[in-house]
């Protein structure tokens, strides 16, 4: 199920928990199922609303986690009285906490929560994914600012290969495809192969499953495209470039926190928002080398980048 979550997007798995993605990266689907665990911390000073404490949760995979402890630390720092419930489980778990105030705080991505919510919906950008989830969601809950940070499938090539064919786009690859490889989950050809030829014009000279192995394939030449999740830690160990995606036949899966609305107050809102200023791609795949390739207490990785960024 690892990466399963993007079908979730495309609305043929919706009424799983996710599942896309973040491989190496992060472990297993965001809001995917699992066994569950829960540690606690609390902060001093003030309260996420009406003198009540905050409790941060997670799904059961390691950027969720980090993820969470961005947020818990980030609202303790603004004296808000915080409890951690981490590595709970899937989003069919998760979701129902939220809504009966057992947790008030939960990283999500919010392209899937829609997906989950209403498997027919359209929206790919982030603009409209937001405002498709606010007509969506209960009145209980809401979501504040999402991040520009998006956990989601790409089209990623080698620098080398980048180089070679001046690949800065999905569009860039048009003329050269048919000289090239791309590998992806064994899904992804039924899944995309189509799409990728009626939205960009791309046709491959051949399709390679290679799961996981992805990223590893594009670092030995086995292929020259692959579908690598963007906060793959093996995109910064290996030095692979996302192609970007100008037409959006990627939806939006910006890391976005969902609350329970009784919960949070403004502090805890401006906490939240100020750590989606600030919390882009390129430096969540960093943290997430560090948790998952380097072995770094998450709790001590998500210290750092709040003290880096003036939020802790």
């Amino acid at each position: 199920m690892k990466r399963s979550r993007r079908a979730v997007v495309l609305g043929t798995l919706a009424a799983l928990a996710l599942g896309a993605t973040a491989c190496g990266s992060s472990g297993d689907n965001p809001l995917g199922g699992g066994s569950s665990a829960t540690t606690s911390a609390t902060g001093s000073g003030g309260s996420g609303g009406s003198g009540s404490t905050v409790v941060v949760g997670s799904a059961n995979f390691p950027e969720n986690v980090l993820l969470g402890s961005i947020y818990s630390q980030a609202l303790k720092a603004k004296g808000v009285k915080v409890e951690e419930k981490f590595n709970i489980g899937s989003r069919e778990v998760l979701y129902g906490q939220l809504q009966s105030g057992n947790l008030t705080v939960l990283p999500e991505y919010n392209g899937s929560l829609l997906a989950y919510l209403d498997a027919k919906t359209t929206a790919v950008t982030t603009q409209d994914v937001n405002a498709a989830l606010t007509k969506t969601l209960p009145a209980t809950l809401g979501i504040l600012d999402s991040s520009p940070a998006e956990d989601k499938d790409s089209l990623s090539v080698s620098q080398e290969t980048a180089d070679k064919y001046g690949l800065k786009s999905i569009a860039d690859l048009a003329a050269k495809a048919g000289e090239l490889t791309i590998g992806g989950p064994p899904e992804f050809k039924s899944r995309r192969e189509q799409q990728l030829k009626d939205v960009y014009g791309l046709t491959f000279k051949e399709w390679k499953p290679t799961g996981d192995a992805t990223a590893n394939a594009l670092k030995d030449g086995s292929v020259q495209v692959g579908n690598v999740f963007t906060t793959d830690p093996k995109i910064v160990q290996y030095k692979l470039v996302p192609l970007a995606d100008p037409k959006d036949i990627f939806g939006a899966q910006n890391v976005t926190p969902l609350v329970n609305k009784a919960g949070v107050d403004a502090t805890a809102t401006a906490a939240l928002n100020a750590v989606s200023a600030k919390l882009d791609t390129a430096g969540l795949t960093t943290l997430m080398k560090r948790v998952s390739v380097d072995k770094e207490d998450p709790s001590t990785v998500a210290k750092d980048w709040l003290k880096s960024n003036g939020l802790g």
